[in-house]
């Protein structure tokens, strides 16, 4: 006959999970990320051995390369490629919303009846951003 295991009791479960906890705080620092003598800065500086900083020099003057005729070519090209955004906004273009411009006069205002002076705001004529479904608009924005 199978017979069930009984549950584990939760006091178990509690005494080994506060064993790892206990384990996980035992360790040091140090041991786990030793220092060395140098600082960043002065491996960065070159401080290290001579084939490392020479190394570090030709990674630098590879990242520094001055921009050739291709890579202003590539900024030429940047409008005519396909993006996620431009495809977007060609299939779905926004819809025209104009700006009103609204003049607020002179006035009181509070309970205290404190004087504001006069002022211009814009708000758009929509609330929200109305968008074409595609070939729903065939003139230029």
């Amino acid at each position: 006959m199978n017979t069930p295991t009984p549950p584990c009791p939760i006091w178990i479960s509690l005494v080994a999970s506060a064993c790892l906890a206990l384990t996980g705080c035992s360790t040091d620092k140090e041991a786990l990320l030793p220092h060395g003598e140098q600082s960043m800065l002065t491996i960065w500086n070159g401080a290290g051995a001579p084939g490392i900083q020479q190394h570090l020099l030709d990674a630098r003057r590879q990242l520094r390369r001055p921009l050739t005729s291709a890579d202003l070519a590539a900024n030429l090209q940047e409008p005519y490629t396909r993006s996620a955004a431009n495809e977007i906004r060609s299939l779905f273009p926004r819809l025209p919303n104009p700006d009103l411009v609204m003049y607020v006069y002179p006035h009181l205002s509070g309970t205290e009846q404190v004087p504001v002076p006069g002022y211009s705001t814009v708000f758009p004529l929509h609330q929200r951003v109305h968008y074409a479904l595609p070939s729903e608009r065939q003139e230029d924005l």
